[in-house]
Protein backbone atom coordinates (compact mmCIF):
# COMPACT_ATOMS: atom_id res chain seq x y z
CA UNK A 1 0.00 0.00 0.00
CA UNK A 2 1.67 3.58 -1.04
CA UNK A 3 0.75 6.86 -0.06
CA UNK A 4 0.92 10.24 -0.99
CA UNK A 5 2.20 11.36 2.43
CA UNK A 6 6.17 11.87 2.93
CA UNK A 7 7.50 10.19 5.86
CA UNK A 8 7.55 13.42 8.22
CA UNK A 9 4.10 13.33 8.03
CA UNK A 10 3.30 10.10 8.82
CA UNK A 11 6.13 10.52 11.50
CA UNK A 12 4.24 13.21 13.03
CA UNK A 13 0.71 11.55 12.99
CA UNK A 14 2.11 8.51 14.73
CA UNK A 15 3.51 10.68 17.56
CA UNK A 16 0.62 12.80 17.46
CA UNK A 17 -2.15 9.64 18.14
CA UNK A 18 0.70 8.06 20.49
CA UNK A 19 0.23 11.46 22.34
CA UNK A 20 -3.40 11.59 22.71
CA UNK A 21 -3.59 7.82 23.58
CA UNK A 22 -0.78 8.26 26.04
CA UNK A 23 -2.96 11.47 27.51
CA UNK A 24 -6.33 9.56 27.61
CA UNK A 25 -5.06 6.82 29.47
CA UNK A 26 -2.91 8.56 31.53
CA UNK A 27 -6.22 11.09 32.62
CA UNK A 28 -8.02 8.59 34.42
CA UNK A 29 -4.62 7.10 36.31
CA UNK A 30 -4.22 10.86 37.41
CA UNK A 31 -7.86 11.73 38.15
CA UNK A 32 -8.23 8.52 40.24
CA UNK A 33 -5.15 9.68 42.04
CA UNK A 34 -6.48 12.59 43.00
CA UNK A 35 -10.20 11.45 44.27
CA UNK A 36 -10.21 9.57 47.37
CA UNK A 37 -12.61 6.97 46.64
CA UNK A 38 -14.40 5.86 43.53
CA UNK A 39 -18.06 7.50 43.62
CA UNK A 40 -20.64 4.89 43.77
CA UNK A 41 -22.42 5.75 40.67
CA UNK A 42 -18.93 5.32 38.53
CA UNK A 43 -18.00 1.68 41.06
CA UNK A 44 -21.93 0.60 40.07
CA UNK A 45 -21.33 1.70 36.12
CA UNK A 46 -17.17 -0.38 36.34
CA UNK A 47 -19.19 -3.24 37.19
CA UNK A 48 -20.36 -4.21 33.73
CA UNK A 49 -17.26 -3.23 32.12
CA UNK A 50 -15.79 -6.76 31.80
CA UNK A 51 -19.30 -8.09 30.31
CA UNK A 52 -19.21 -5.49 28.33
CA UNK A 53 -15.74 -6.09 26.95
CA UNK A 54 -16.16 -9.91 26.71
CA UNK A 55 -19.46 -9.40 24.45
CA UNK A 56 -17.41 -6.72 22.34
CA UNK A 57 -14.84 -9.48 21.49
CA UNK A 58 -16.99 -12.65 20.78
CA UNK A 59 -20.30 -10.96 19.23
CA UNK A 60 -18.30 -10.07 16.18
CA UNK A 61 -16.57 -14.25 16.51
CA UNK A 62 -20.22 -15.40 17.05
CA UNK A 63 -22.35 -13.58 14.11
CA UNK A 64 -22.03 -13.74 10.60
CA UNK A 65 -23.63 -12.13 8.82
CA UNK A 66 -25.16 -14.55 6.00
CA UNK A 67 -27.09 -13.51 2.95
CA UNK A 68 -30.07 -13.98 3.98
CA UNK A 69 -31.66 -13.63 8.23
CA UNK A 70 -32.04 -17.29 7.94
CA UNK A 71 -29.05 -18.17 7.33
CA UNK A 72 -27.65 -15.75 9.78
CA UNK A 73 -29.47 -17.43 12.82
CA UNK A 74 -28.57 -20.64 11.46
CA UNK A 75 -24.91 -20.29 11.34
CA UNK A 76 -23.61 -23.41 13.43
CA UNK A 77 -21.56 -20.50 15.57
CA UNK A 78 -24.46 -18.28 16.53
CA UNK A 79 -26.64 -21.79 17.37
CA UNK A 80 -23.91 -22.47 19.73
CA UNK A 81 -23.20 -19.33 20.79
CA UNK A 82 -26.60 -18.60 21.42
CA UNK A 83 -27.29 -22.50 23.36
CA UNK A 84 -23.98 -21.39 26.04
CA UNK A 85 -25.79 -18.02 26.51
CA UNK A 86 -28.86 -20.06 27.57
CA UNK A 87 -26.76 -22.52 29.34
CA UNK A 88 -25.18 -19.66 31.41
CA UNK A 89 -27.93 -17.50 32.08
CA UNK A 90 -29.75 -20.61 33.58
CA UNK A 91 -26.93 -22.13 35.17
CA UNK A 92 -24.13 -19.28 36.35
CA UNK A 93 -21.79 -22.30 35.56
CA UNK A 94 -19.00 -21.47 33.55
CA UNK A 95 -17.56 -24.84 33.10
CA UNK A 96 -20.97 -25.79 31.84
CA UNK A 97 -21.38 -22.82 29.44
CA UNK A 98 -18.26 -23.90 28.24
CA UNK A 99 -18.71 -27.40 27.56
CA UNK A 100 -22.40 -26.59 25.67
CA UNK A 101 -21.11 -24.35 23.51
CA UNK A 102 -18.26 -26.57 22.21
CA UNK A 103 -20.33 -29.46 22.27
CA UNK A 104 -22.69 -27.58 19.85
CA UNK A 105 -20.39 -26.01 17.84
CA UNK A 106 -18.45 -29.40 17.27
CA UNK A 107 -22.13 -31.27 16.47
CA UNK A 108 -22.71 -28.57 14.22
CA UNK A 109 -19.92 -28.76 12.66
CA UNK A 110 -20.23 -32.96 12.39
CA UNK A 111 -23.78 -33.19 11.27
CA UNK A 112 -23.23 -30.54 8.83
Amino acid sequence: MTTTYGPLAIWAVVLVVGAATFAIRYSFVYLFGRIDGVPPRVEAALRFVPAAVLAALVAPAMIDPGPTLVATVLDDRFVAGALAAVVAWYTDNMFATIVVGLGALWAAGTVV
